[in-house]
C-alpha cells in the first residue's frame, strides 16, 4: 500500500453541465478550500506513484471520472464510477438541503438544528457509500469523504 499523502489541487470539470447559482458555487469553493486545508487522499491501486496529488473531478456521460496527477502533472490514474449506487443518497441530501434552507427563514431554532442533523446523518451516508465505492483504487478519511460528496452533489446539482 501507498504511502499517506493528500491532494494539493482540486479542479471541477463542469464542462457540459448547467452553469453553477450564486449557491452552489460558494459550496464548491467552501468544499474546495476545507479539503486542501485538510484532507487525506492515498491511491491504493499496485504501482501508484506517492502523492502529493492533484485532483480534477468531473461528470462525463452520468458517470463520476476521477483524474489524478502527481504534483508534477504527472498521470497518476484515472477512473470512472457509476452513480447510479449512490443517486438515491444524493437526491435525499439535495430534498434534505431545500428543506433546511427554507426552514431557515420560517422555523423556529429548535426544528431547524433536526433538519440540521437529519441533513448532517444523510451526508454522513454518503461520504460513507464514496468510501465504499472508492475502495480499492482511493483511501480517503472520513471528513475528505464528506468533502469529495459535497463536491460530487454540486457537480450533480441541476439548478
Amino acid at each position: 500500500m501507498a504511502e499517506p499523502s493528500f491532494l494539493i489541487d482540486i479542479t471541477l470539470d463542469d464542462s457540459g453541465l448547467p452553469p453553477p447559482t450564486a449557491e452552489t458555487e460558494q459550496e464548491r469553493r467552501v468544499a474546495i478550500y476545507d479539503l486542501l486545508e485538510d484532507n487525506q487522499f492515498t491511491l491504493t491501486i499496485d504501482d501508484a506513484p506517492n502523492g502529493p496529488y492533484k485532483l480534477v473531478l468531473g461528470i462525463v456521460e452520468r458517470r463520476l471520472v476521477f483524474r489524478i496527477t502527481t504534483k508534477d502533472d504527472k498521470p497518476a490514474s484515472e477512473f470512472h464510477l457509476s452513480l447510479s449506487p449512490m443517486r438515491q443518497v444524493i437526491r435525499d441530501y439535495f430534498d434534505i438541503c431545500e428543506s433546511y434552507f427554507n426552514a431557515v427563514t420560517s422555523l423556529p431554532p429548535a426544528q431547524i438544528e433536526a433538519i440540521d442533523m437529519g441533513r448532517r446523518g444523510i451526508h454522513n451516508e454518503g461520504a460513507s457509500q464514496l468510501q465504499e465505492r472508492l475502495d480499492g483504487k482511493i483511501a480517503v478519511d472520513d471528513m475528505t469523504a464528506r468533502r469529495l460528496f459535497t463536491l460530487i452533489c454540486v457537480l450533480q446539482f441541476k439548478g
